[in-house]
């Protein structure tokens, strides 16, 4: 009888140590495993470099991450000296992502929370980092269009259906297998309307995302736009042999127009 509660106890007490040291285990996430709006498949490092390249992260950005996952861009984000916010729904990946911040030294730069990405605060983001599918991307994109013009929106691989980026920049080699390209958009001031320019001339813009269509009225004479866009809140366009750039401040565009008799100043003002 001594002999069976000693062998019962042993065993229990491994059982105990064998749990303990389960319990202990870090999190390891799996590539592939299911979340609550995307499996998680992580971005290679070589293509994290190359779109924080694109987006020509600074110490001067805020950039943020909708599903962040393990949080590496944001940590790699914060070697550069920007600081970052990552937004992962999965309690596990916050935490895991929290310890890789705080390994690197990084936490004071690098933060995670968990939370729903369709509800998180992007207000204050200069950078928006991410790897989501088309759909959720749709679904964000009145809320990419409501930041302020010139914030950048770099992406792996997947972009909006209908608003073309504005750059492009592809990996090839080391981790990189599938999905290895950088996507870059620059969010667009909005120049549509009619523009005075003085007198009775004015220039007429719609837009569609970052591309401008319209005319130019000078006197009597409309001359169609060509070559016209937005980038941030800077506008280009060409009317004829003259080209005009400058810069979008609420209702008033200022800059300079080369060609024809040489370069001049031009302002517009939105009626």
């Amino acid at each position: 009888m001594k002999a069976r509660a000693v062998a019962a106890a042993c065993c229990l007490a491994a059982v105990s140590v064998t749990a303990a040291a389960t319990a202990q285990q870090p999190y390891t996430p799996t590539v592939g495993q299911p979340g609550k709006d995307v499996v998680w498949v992580p971005t290679p490092p070589e293509l994290v470099q190359t779109m924080l390249d694109l987006a020509r992260v600074t110490k001067d950005d805020y950039v943020i991450d909708l599903g962040s996952g393990d949080g590496r861009t944001i940590i790699a984000a914060a070697r550069r000296g920007a600081r970052g916010l990552g937004v992962e729904f999965n309690p596990e990946m916050v935490a895991l992502s929290r310890r890789l911040a705080e390994a690197a030294h990084l936490s004071d730069r690098a933060t995670f929370v968990q939370g729903d990405m369709f509800e998180a605060d992007i207000s204050k983001a200069t950078v928006m980092a991410i790897y989501l599918l088309p759909a959720n991307l749709e679904k964000l994109l009145p809320r990419f269009q409501a930041l302020a013009p010139g914030t950048r929106i770099v992406s792996n691989t997947f972009g909006f259906e209908e608003w073309d980026p504005d750059a492009r920049a592809a990996v090839e080699g080391g981790a990189c297998s599938n999905w290895c390209e950088a996507l870059l958009w620059i969010v667009p001031a909005s120049a549509a309307g009619v523009w005075s320019l003085g007198g009775p001339d004015t220039l007429t813009l719609t837009q569609l995302h970052q591309v401008l269509y319209g005319s130019l009225r000078i006197g009597d004479r409309d001359t169609p736009l060509t070559n016209a866009r937005m980038r941030g809140d800077h506008v280009t366009f060409s009317a004829g042999d003259r080209v005009y750039t400058g810069r979008l401040a609420g209702d008033t565009m200022t800059g300079t127009v080369t060609g024809g008799a040489g370069t001049a100043a031009w302002t517009a003002t939105r009626r």
